[in-house]
């Protein structure tokens, strides 16, 4: 049993999976840009209305205190603490919250490292934006923050608020989109980039680029799953879509899904999930055990339980609403 928390770009859609009903459409005036659900409370990133907060599963929402900046456009929450929320925004800042989203802090010096004199945003270049904040499951302190464009970096966040910040390293993606990682690989981290897949295994210090068989490299999500077949977990499945560029995945409309088991990438086409023409990229977003994944594009939203072989279309109204829409935030809530 599971909840999907979709955003596309004008509205929510909460999907109750197992009745495959959408329980609730929540219209925004403001494009929405992000969402996470934590210890009852559901929060909408928006592009001009700042972060929007609920605590009675949409029926009235509020914005956030303490976000000065109008777009937030990333959002995470802290697998160790559900009180604990990060939020990015555009221009490109850091805020945490420690009530669960009510009010929040903005953490210093993002700003500050050497390599922001050559962030930039390709279709307005004169901004930046945090576009995908990852907590560390191995360490409460540790956060990866993607800055579209121009760097992935590090932060040790300490309680007072105080963060220690390390800069882009060299062999890092520097247009990420998207980093997944897993409660049972500490240190490990996966990343979707517009200049193509990474992968760490010693918390960011270093970046692998394994692309065998990737034939489409302006990746945009990843998901990531440990199959019961392999006990010690040795060799993850790595789900990833991608496209040929940008004007591809966002606004011509042909992506496609890939996955690894090891060795080289596997284009996954024919499965019963939309690929190629006239499909924008999808989000990804692992589900209730090792082999369930959704995703969720502008043909709507899809599932896996047999990691990846095949998928089943979810019967929501939202389709027909949102075909010409790229898939903003997805978030699986486990009931």
């Amino acid at each position: 049993m599971s909840t999907a928390y979709a955003v596309y770009e004008d509205a929510l859609f909460v999907v109750d999976t197992a009745r495959e009903t959408v329980v609730h459409e929540e219209p925004f005036d403001s494009r929405t840009e992000c969402v996470a659900v934590t210890d009852g409370t559901l929060l909408v990133g928006t592009f001009e209305e700042g972060l929007q907060r609920s605590t009675d599963e949409g029926a009235s929402w509020e914005r956030a205190a303490g976000i000065e900046q109008d777009a937030v456009t990333s959002l995470a929450v802290a697998p160790h603490d559900p009180k604990t929320v990060y939020a990015g925004t555009e221009p490109s800042r850091l805020y945490r919250s420690t009530d669960g989203g009510e009010t929040f802090e903005r953490l210093p010096g993002l700003t500050d490292l050497p390599s922001s004199a050559e962030w930039s945003f390709p279709p307005r270049p004169d901004t930046h934006h945090v576009r995908w904040i990852e907590p560390d499951p191995g360490d409460p302190d540790l956060l990866h923050v993607a800055v579209e464009a121009g760097a992935l970096l590090r932060a040790h966040v300490d309680a007072d608020g105080s963060v220690d910040w390390t800069d882009r390293v060299s062999s890092a993606r520097r247009d990420v989109h998207t980093i997944a990682t897993h409660p049972e690989r500490p240190a490990h981290a996966w990343v979707a980039a517009g200049d193509g897949y990474a992968e760490t295994t010693d918390a960011g210090e270093s970046w692998q680029h394994p692309q065998d068989g990737l034939d489409h490299t302006y990746c945009w999500s990843v998901a990531v799953g440990l199959p019961p077949e392999r006990p010690d977990g040795s060799t993850p499945r790595i789900l990833l879509s991608a496209a040929t560029s940008a004007r591809e995945a966002h606004r011509v409309g042909e992506s496609y899904l890939y996955r690894r088991d090891g060795g080289e990438w596997e284009r996954l086409d024919d499965r019963g999930i939309p690929t190629g023409e006239g499909v924008y990229r999808a989000v990804l977003a692992r589900g209730d055990d090792e082999t369930t994944f959704w995703a969720a594009n502008n043909h709507g939203l899809y599932c896996t339980d047999d990691g990846a072989d095949s998928w089943t279309g979810i019967d929501v109204s939202w389709a027909d609403r949102v075909g010409e829409q790229t898939c903003r935030g997805l978030t699986i809530v486990v009931d």
